[in-house]
């Protein structure tokens, strides 16, 4: 089997402003595999990665999706990613990371053959989130504010230790209600009919209510060693929410970096993983070319 280079080039959502220069526009770098021979339109995977990441961490997924004839599609969310500068927004702002996944997929649908009636999304961590939230789940508005305001305890994120107080240090108590408040809307978009979440993050700063509203297909793997996001209080929150849910543990001893593509995998999750994944996107959005 030879492997597909992805498509690499840099969206600009003239929409939304870039958070260090207000005078530019929010950039979206991207990865897209198109199918080997597209000769009628694909069904399209939207991935997004983690905290502090970036689009290449998910290849190991992309490759073995394209491989089956999906296009796949992945960004770098900004201020957020490891290719750029972390930005306290990017960090705190999570409601427009699935915001950026809207924007690639019209991009898509104008320059690529994609069947629009078969699209999926998945993602690892808090990309994992910004899944759920295609679907319509929401932060919870007094949660986040409580983090926000410093009244609740943030979590932790070794990328950015200090993304509350560079928060703090750059918005009044006010306008942070504000942008909470735009924040806790939802940002569903109903064209895309399947969620495969790995190790999802921030369950604990969701609305429960609307997770519970969650129509679509939702798939949950995580690892019983992830201190990062530890299950009990992520991926389960997400699995016993969502009434469509369905997921398992990848193993005892999978951790959460195990899936980031520049790191060992010691007990084989990815593989594993990326075939589940396959599956069912195959049993969603009928069978892979």
């Amino acid at each position: 089997m030879v492997l597909q280079s992805p498509d690499v080039a840099t969206l600009h959502d003239a929409s939304r402003p870039h958070w260090s220069d207000p005078s530019r526009a929010r950039p979206i770098a991207t990865r897209i595999w198109a199918p080997p021979e597209p000769d009628a339109p694909a069904p399209a995977i939207l991935l997004s990665h983690g905290t502090g990441g970036a689009a290449e961490d998910l290849d190991w997924l992309a490759e073995h999706l394209n491989a089956a004839g999906y296009l796949v599609a992945a960004v770098d969310h900004h201020g957020n990613n490891a290719n750029d500068e972390y930005l306290v927004e990017g960090f705190a702002f999570v409601w427009e990371r699935p915001r950026d996944l809207t924007f690639l997929l019209d991009h898509l649908i104008r320059s690529y053959q994609v069947d629009g009636t078969r699209i999926g999304a998945a993602g690892f961590s808090l990309g994992g989130y910004t899944i759920a939230a295609l679907f319509g789940a929401r932060i919870d508005r007094a949660v986040t504010q409580a983090v926000f305001h410093g009244a609740l305890k943030a979590p932790d994120v070794a990328e950015f230790p200090d993304f509350i107080d560079g928060l703090r240090a750059s918005y009044s108590d006010e306008q942070l209600a504000a942008i909470v408040r735009e924040g806790a809307q939802s940002f569903a978009d109903p064209r895309i009919r399947a969620g495969f979440a790995i190790v999802p993050a921030i369950g604990r700063m969701l609305d429960t209510s609307s997770l519970e509203s969650v129509t679509a297909p939702f798939r949950v793997r995580w690892g019983g060693a992830d201190d990062i996001a530890p299950p009990e209080s992520n991926a389960l929150v997400y699995l016993d929410a969502i009434p469509a849910a369905t997921g398992e543990s990848v193993g005892s001893d999978v951790g959460h970096y195990d899936f980031r593509a520049e790191n060992d995998d010691p007990h084989g999750a990815r593989p594993r993983v990326a075939a589940d994944a396959l599956r069912f996107f195959d049993s969603v959005l009928g069978a892979s070319l």
